[in-house]
């Protein structure tokens, strides 16, 4: 058992310990202070747990050096923007290329040909198009499917995460339906638009989706933003069988399944969505997002079309697609996601959720792993959730800040929001033994 008297004594010792040991992040973080909001140029920066902001220096491969010089081996890598590797050096040379030959045309270059056969072959839908972030994309994806389907409808997850939409934030609060309450600033009831049940219910999605006024189902494969949720044995094929029944329209959201496998989870397990939304790692870290889908919703949407008035439509804006996020893209899919890429970090991210269970188990702790592709993530719960409700509940802020400035203040970096980590192409034996040993040690302190 862990106490709390244990998890607040690390706390105060490992605040302590930074402080000391970045003398110039601390200068940094005064002179942003005066400037930035909250001291930073994005308010996420905030969310390490330490005393003051962390600023880096660079950042190469799977390690990350930091202004006062220390270095990091780092399962963050840009909480997935980087899940390939930090500058990857084909990614590197692309845009270094395009640099010179202009940024952003509003016109499409041959990197487009390329990208879009690159994108067809490997998810296995055959029309394609860009956004600059993978929100974007799910508004796009949301409007597409409410103006195919002709009904206003959502259905989401209770505890999902599909970036800034505000369609989807509508948690499940002792089974009612409720407003995010993290949203800033909404001005309008999302629940007349937005229908949320829990993951792995299959009686309440048929129940969800039985009066016809469902547009989509928008989810992620497996939850990854509520902690890691894994479905059930045959849910996602239900799920798929159902939307059809329906007459929904079936969004899968890869932007973190991609650690699945090479064609994502859907190709790497089989169950097909109609629309695939793709974001931060698709480029190599430069934001860029795509969505794919099938022939079929692109008759839709171009029937869609022609019914409506030409001109602004809601989707898109001036830099999606532009000619540096297509090289960047280019260069990524062909030369840095490839299957022997995937074959590495599958293997040794088998290793680290081997390695973090015998640690975790060695100390007397129930804690689960849960393992999706290259993405792994020890839960400090007896078991593994469900669903949203006990995603949370399985929640411990102050134990998993505690954890995570040890680990910081040893050189290593996992996601700072819950106790995920990813493993890249870069990725070593060696950093994977590290953080095994530095949470060794951490959980030996808190367990004595």
């Amino acid at each position: 058992m862990i106490s709390q008297v244990n998890i607040t004594c690390m706390i105060e010792s490992e605040r302590a310990r930074f402080a000391q040991a970045n003398p110039a992040s601390a200068a940094l973080a005064r002179r942003c202070e005066a400037h930035w909001h909250g001291g930073v140029p994005f308010h996420w920066m905030l969310d390490w747990g330490t005393p003051f902001p962390l600023f880096a220096e660079r950042a190469s491969g799977a390690e990350l050096w930091d202004a006062d010089g220390h270095r990091y081996a780092d399962f963050c890598l840009g909480d997935t923007g980087s899940m390939f590797g930090h500058s990857p050096p084909p990614v590197a040379r692309a845009i270094a290329r395009q640099a010179e030959r202009g940024l952003a045309y509003m016109l499409a270059t041959e990197d487009a040909a390329v990208v879009a056969d690159e994108l067809a072959a490997r998810f296995g839908l055959p029309f394609w198009q860009v956004t600059s972030t993978a929100s974007e994309a799910n508004r796009a994806v949301i409007r597409w499917c409410r103006g195919i389907t002709g009904r206003s409808k959502i259905l989401v997850f209770n505890g999902c995460y599909h970036g800034a939409v505000d369609d989807v934030f509508v948690d499940l609060r002792d089974g009612v339906p409720e407003m995010r309450r993290s949203l800033v600033g909404q001005a309008y009831d999302m629940r007349e638009h937005t229908r949320v049940i829990e993951f792995n219910d299959l009686a309440a999605l048929e129940a969800a989706l039985a009066p016809g006024d469902v547009a989509a189902i928008l989810t992620e494969p497996a939850l990854t933003n509520v902690g890691m949720v894994l479905p059930l044995p045959g849910y996602l094929e239900a799920m798929r069988e159902l939307a059809t029944r329906h007459g929904a329209l079936l969004v899968f959201d890869e932007t973190h399944t991609i650690s699945s496998g090479y064609g994502g989870h859907s190709m790497t397990y089989g169950t097909q969505p109609d629309l695939f939304v793709l974001g931060k790692p698709v480029a190599g870290g430069v934001p860029c997002a795509v969505y794919g889908f099938t022939a079929e919703v692109a008759a839709q949407m171009e029937r869609l079309r022609e019914t409506g008035e030409k001109g602004h439509s809601g989707i898109g804006t001036t830099l999606s697609a532009n000619a540096l996020a297509m090289a960047a893209m280019r260069a990524c899919l062909t030369e840095v996601m490839t299957c022997e890429a995937y074959d590495r970090m599958l293997a040794l991210a088998d290793r680290l959720a081997e390695q973090l269970r015998a640690v975790i188990a060695s100390h007397g702790l129930p804690w689960p792993v849960v393992h999706v592709g290259a993405r792994a993530e020890f839960i400090c719960a007896e078991q593994a959730p469900r669903n949203g409700t006990e995603a949370r509940a399985a929640m411990q802020g102050a134990l998993e800040a505690a954890i995570h400035l040890f680990l910081i203040n040893r050189g290593v970096l996992i996601a700072p929001f819950h106790n995920m980590m990813l493993v890249s192409p870069a990725t070593t034996d060696a950093q994977v033994v590290r953080l095994a040993e530095v949470l060794d040690q951490c959980l030996g302190i808190l367990t004595e």
